[in-house]
């Protein structure tokens, strides 16, 4: 059975106190904690074999070089995806969306073409859409949800006949914790003749992902959302339609021969990787990756189950409390987000930050979904696999007190 009390060392983070309080860390949605062999592979790299990658015939050059596609690798064996070449490094989930849309918008669809953006999506999983929108004269429609916050699928097929030829959704919603039924939705996005691209954010670090199962088209996810650094992301794409994108950016590495008469372009997955990669954070994504395969295998696959126990305790703590909460069935992802009548959201989240508790307030980069909760904003906790039960009860026991100060 997973002990998150014994991993909780691996985590030097977790061991401070905020505000003469132990921390309490609930804001894992936004970004998770480290393990120790994350920064320690990448203070390696700096260390002993930092040097440019792939140009280098010097042995620091090459030492990089192996490290940087290793990690490729590992994170192909983690999507279970077909070929490594199908993984394209970039900078974050959204550069991995923005890169997305522009090559599709560029290569693959022509003016009047419509993108079907559903309405709980992060920012980024719209503003990206919108900008190629505009920019290739496209339409950008919206695929509304349910007063349960589950999508509403029976409007699908009616939606994708009005010239739909990209689908872009979350797999888990980043405020409800929502998990979207993706090989259902690519059954009919791909009967439809349309592709479907997955923002994979929360989804990476909250379910196991099999890309090849899914049957989504695009897959993307921040190293940081799954124990990783920041700055390093994953754009993992279907070979076929990758390999028909034109370059989004010029640079080194995504050429194959320069002259001023003309350029031609490396193959895959350099001719979508322009400049320098961010290879020492894709050393600790890969490290990252490895660190949560193993700890998965060694403790039978519970992480998730005791991550949905935390979920269970905390919605249960919360509606005794008399809180709101939005879009929670048992089967959700571990983000839980809920208000109080007559509280705001931040005055609540302020006073548990004063109690060394760490939870999200406001938006989280979903207004279209605020406006159709009818909100302003959520608190919202978020768990991982190194928090306990009795920080939930600690959550429980600081929203009371929060209420009491502020009623």
């Amino acid at each position: 059975m997973f002990s998150p009390a014994e991993i909780r060392s691996e985590f030097p983070i977790l061991s401070q106190r905020v505000h003469g309080h132990s921390l309490v860390y609930l804001d894992n949605g936004a970004t998770t904690q480290k393990p120790r062999c994350v920064g320690e592979s990448m203070q390696e790299a700096f260390d002993i074999y930092n040097a440019n990658i792939h140009r280098g015939v010097h042995y620091l050059s090459q030492r990089a070089t192996d490290a940087y596609e290793e990690a490729r690798t590992r994170v192909a064996n983690y999507l279970n995806a077909p070929e490594r070449r199908s993984v394209i490094f970039t900078s974050g989930t959204t550069a991995a969306i923005n890169l997305c849309a522009n090559c599709l918008a560029e290569s693959l669809l022509k003016a009047g073409d419509a993108i079907l953006v559903s309405e709980m999506e992060h920012h980024s999983n719209l503003v990206s859409w919108q900008l190629v929108a505009q920019r290739y004269q496209l339409r950008v429609l919206k695929w509304p949800i349910l007063d349960s916050g589950q999508l509403e699928l029976a409007a699908l097929p009616a939606l994708l006949a009005q010239g739909v030829k990209v689908v872009a959704v979350a797999h888990v919603s980043n405020v409800m914790g929502v998990v979207n039924p993706i090989a259902e939705i690519a059954q009919t996005v791909h009967a439809a003749g349309a592709l479907l691209f997955v923002d994979g954010a929360q989804g990476v670090k909250h379910l196991p992902i099999d890309v090849q199962a899914l049957g989504a088209d695009f897959y993307a996810f921040s190293g940081h959302k799954i124990y990783g650094p920041t700055g390093i992301g994953v754009l993992w794409g279907r070979y076929e339609l990758l390999d028909r994108f034109a370059p989004w950016q010029g640079g080194g590495e995504m050429v194959g021969h320069v002259s001023f008469d003309g350029t031609t372009y490396a193959d895959l997955p350099f001719r979508l990787e322009a400049g320098t990669p961010p290879y020492i954070e894709a050393i600790g994504l890969g490290n990252a990756l490895y660190f949560y395969k193993v700890l998965s295998e060694e403790s039978g696959h519970t992480i998730l189950s005791h991550e949905n126990q935390l979920l269970v305790q905390a919605y249960e703590g919360v509606v005794a409390l008399g809180a709101e909460v939005y879009g929670y069935t048992p089967s959700n992802a571990a983000i839980l987000s809920f208000n109080f009548p007559g509280l705001h959201a931040y005055d609540v989240g302020t006073l548990l930050d004063q109690m060394g508790i760490a939870v999200r307030t406001g938006t989280h980069c979903a207004e279209p979904l605020m406006t159709r909760l009818g909100v302003t904003g959520t608190i919202r906790a978020s768990f991982a696999l190194y928090n306990t039960q009795e920080e939930v009860v600690h959550l429980l026991s600081a929203l009371k007190r929060a209420k009491e100060m502020l009623s």
